[in-house]
C-alpha cells in the first residue's frame, strides 16, 4: 500500500535531505514540499494526504501552531533541532518526534510506525464497510479480531485468544493462547481498537483480556501463572469496572 506525504520545512538543505529519505522508501510518494507552512495549511484544506513531515520553528506559524489549527489532519510526524518541544508534541498527539540531525535508520523505524498504523486503519475500513453490506447472519457466528504487523507481515488476532498486552515504549507485546506477537505501535493505539466490554487498561504497561482474569489479589491481576501490577492511575476505573460487572450493572 502506498502512502501520500508532504514536507513541510524552511531550511532547503532539511527539505532536500527528507525528499532523499522519501524517494528510498518504495511505498512512500511525496506529493509536494512546502518551505511556507501557510501555504501547506492551504494546501492541506483543499487535499488529503497520509503523512505530514513537518519542522517546528519555522516563519510566519510554527509547526506546532499548523497542527492545531488543521481541521483534517493526517498522521504527524515532527522534526526539529530542539528537544524541549518533545513533550508538547506528544500532548498533541502527534505520531512521532525526530530530533535533527536524523538519521535514515530513525527516520525509517518512523515511517515503519505511520506505515502500520495506516495499513491497520485501511483493513479495519475494508472490513467494516464488508460487514455492513454483507447478508445479516447470527451475532455468535461472527469472529471479532483484528490485524496488527508483525516483521515485514499482518497478523490477524482473535480478541477473544488474547490474554493480555504488553506495552514498552514503541512496541507492544500480545500474549495470546497460541502464540506471542511483538508489534511496532504504541500501547495507546493499540488500546483504541480494542472493545471496552473485553479489555481493560490496569497500567501504563499492560491491558488485560477479561476473560482470561483468573484472580485479583491487592494490587495484582492473575492470568494463568503470570501476576500483572495494577497501578495508582488505573486502580479506581478497574475497581469500578470489577465493581459493576459484579453489580450486574
Amino acid at each position: 500500500m502506498t502512502h501520500s506525504c508532504i514536507i513541510v520545512e524552511d531550511e532547503p538543505l532539511a527539505r532536500s535531505l527528507l525528499g532523499n529519505y522519501i524517494q528510498k522508501i518504495p511505498y512512500l510518494h511525496l506529493v509536494q514540499s512546502f518551505s511556507d507552512p501557510l501555504k501547506a495549511l492551504e494546501f492541506l484544506r483543499e487535499n488529503t494526504v497520509d503523512i505530514m513531515f513537518s519542522d517546528i520553528q519555522m516563519p510566519e506559524i510554527s509547526g506546532i501552531t499548523l497542527l492545531k489549527i488543521l481541521q483534517k489532519k493526517p498522521l504527524i510526524i515532527l522534526t526539529t533541532a530542539y528537544s524541549e518541544y518533545a513533550i508538547e508534541s506528544y500532548e498533541l498527539d502527534t505520531l512521532d518526534y525526530l530530533l535533527k540531525p536524523i538519521t535514515f535508520e530513525r527516520f525509517l523505524k518512523s515511517v515503519e510506525k505511520a506505515s502500520s498504523r495506516l495499513n491497520t486503519n485501511q483493513i479495519v475500513l475494508e472490513e467494516k464497510k464488508s460487514l455492513e453490506i454483507a447478508p445479516k447472519t447470527p451475532v455468535d457466528t461472527v469472529q471479532p479480531y483484528i490485524f496488527v504487523k508483525d516483521g515485514t507481515k499482518l497478523v490477524k488476532i482473535k480478541l477473544n485468544e488474547i490474554m493480555y498486552i504488553e506495552g514498552l515504549k514503541d512496541y507492544v507485546t500480545i500474549y495470546t493462547t497460541q502464540q506471542k506477537i511483538v508489534s511496532l505501535q504504541t500501547i495507546k493505539s493499540l488500546e483504541s481498537t480494542l472493545p471496552i466490554n473485553q479489555f481493560i487498561r490496569i497500567h501504563n504497561s499492560y491491558i488485560v483480556g477479561l476473560e482470561w482474569i483468573e484472580a485479583i489479589q491487592r494490587e495484582k491481576v492473575q492470568i494463568g501463572k503470570v501476576f500483572l501490577p495494577i497501578s495508582d492511575t488505573y486502580r479506581k476505573a478497574f475497581k469500578d469496572f470489577i465493581d459493576g460487572i459484579r453489580n450486574g450493572e
